[in-house]
């Protein structure tokens, strides 16, 4: 039987271009949603160096450089990453290939928080997963009416990653939360209220924005500011918006297990609520059980944690998940949603109240493999801290 674990050999899945002051990182792969894929992060397979950041070295250095963009070709800024691609490289026995891809995307989201030159996220169509690892770190994140954001990660037995359970601890109330254990997704609109973008801009302004900044001779924060200001748009909250219903939210999220979560969904419920209640009950009760409860954990963590520290974390957790070190629930959740499409994955543990806090603990803790290693970042001056806690 062929093997079905391969590279993608497709030209240009990342370009770069220079504008002036501007310097300009783009996704390439419409066709896919803009997914990741090893040669985006790698580049040369004899040099191991990533496309993405072998450029943003150049551009750091570079004194006409002011200020630089990232932004994604056709309907998605970045989907995430490439799971099917991991999913056939673990199934024919490479766990390490996928725990390589994934520490060079740790890395250069690290990078990008870190940049020493202020970084724009062009922010325009479907962004998930690791989609929001590279931009959700950024300075400035400019959405629009054609931005969808989702971290569903626990439906196919993963969990949300990528930073995540760092700048999602830091939203309003235990918003961050919600979007972690239902895989709710956001529009514009509702990731401004709530902090995720920066700034809303109609899809038919950006390349006005992107020539204005390209105009910007400096890299003071405040210039930039006031430059995408210009082309912001007011924006407005849908009644149904979940935001809305943020106290209810974090009345219902702030519990200790996700059992108690629940428990207080269904009491909502039961009160006539809203319909995105009905969708976060059914959203996690189809979720990986021991996935929903590692994010708890995590979220909850990284409320106290450095950037560093919550990606140095991921990598351990993802680790253990891509060599199945305790169960196969992200191989299962891969091959029933995204190889044998929308079939029902089978848990394992199949329930909530069978995955102990012992069972869960197991994931943070360091992988017994000889060869494996801890994730280890680049030092940056720059340290990473675009975030404030917003409780």
């Amino acid at each position: 039987m062929a093997s079905r674990f391969q590279t993608h050999s497709e030209p240009n899945q990342v370009l770069f271009e220079e504008s002036s002051c501007v310097r300009k990182v783009i996704l390439n792969r419409p066709q896919k949603l803009n997914s990741l894929t090893y040669e985006m992060l790698v580049g040369s397979s004899l040099k191991r160096i990533s496309q993405i950041s072998r450029n943003m070295e150049v551009y750091e250095n570079d004194p006409m450089a002011t200020i630089l963009i990232l932004k994604g070709q056709g309907k998605a800024f970045c989907a995430g990453g490439d799971v099917k691609g991991m999913f056939f490289a673990i199934n024919e026995g490479h766990w390490s290939f996928a725990a390589s891809f994934y520490k060079k995307q740790l890395t250069l989201d690290y990078l990008l928080a870190t940049s020493t030159k202020p970084l724009v996220a062009l922010i325009n169509g479907i962004i998930m997963g690791g989609g929001a690892g590279l931009s959700m770190h950024s300075m400035f994140r400019v959405v629009t009416e054609n931005t969808v954001f989702a971290m569903p990660e626990g439906q196919i037995g993963l969990f949300p990653d990528v930073g995540a359970s760092y700048f999602l601890s830091r939203l309003p109330g235990f918003f961050g939360e919600y979007l972690g254990l239902t895989g709710a997704r956001l529009d514009g609109n509702e990731m401004l209220a709530c902090g995720l973008a920066t700034h809303f801009v109609l899809s038919k302004d950006l390349p006005l924005l992107e020539n204005a900044l390209s105009e910007v001779a400096s890299s003071d924060a405040s210039t930039i500011y006031r430059v995408i200001n210009r082309f912001s748009s007011k924006t407005f909250l849908k009644k149904e918006s979940a935001y809305r219903r943020l106290e209810t939210i974090s009345k219902c999220f702030s519990r200790r297990t996700v059992e108690e979560i629940l428990s207080m969904l269904e009491n909502e419920d039961a009160n006539g609520d809203n319909k995105w209640i009905v969708q976060a009950i059914s959203s996690m009760k189809s979720a990986s059980p021991t996935s929903l409860k590692i994010f708890l954990k995590s979220i909850r963590e990284g409320r106290t944690k450095e950037l560093e520290e919550c990606l140095m974390q991921d990598y351990i957790i993802a680790c253990h998940m891509f060599r199945s070190s305790f169960n196969r629930d992200f191989l299962e959740g891969s091959r029933a949603m995204l190889i044998d499409k929308g079939k029902e994955p089978k848990w394992e543990p199949s329930r909530l109240e069978l995955v102990s806090d012992e069972f869960v603990d197991q994931y943070f803790e360091k992988v017994d493999d000889a060869d494996w290693e801890y994730l280890q970042l680049p030092v940056r001056p720059n340290l990473a801290k675009k975030w404030d806690s917003k409780l």
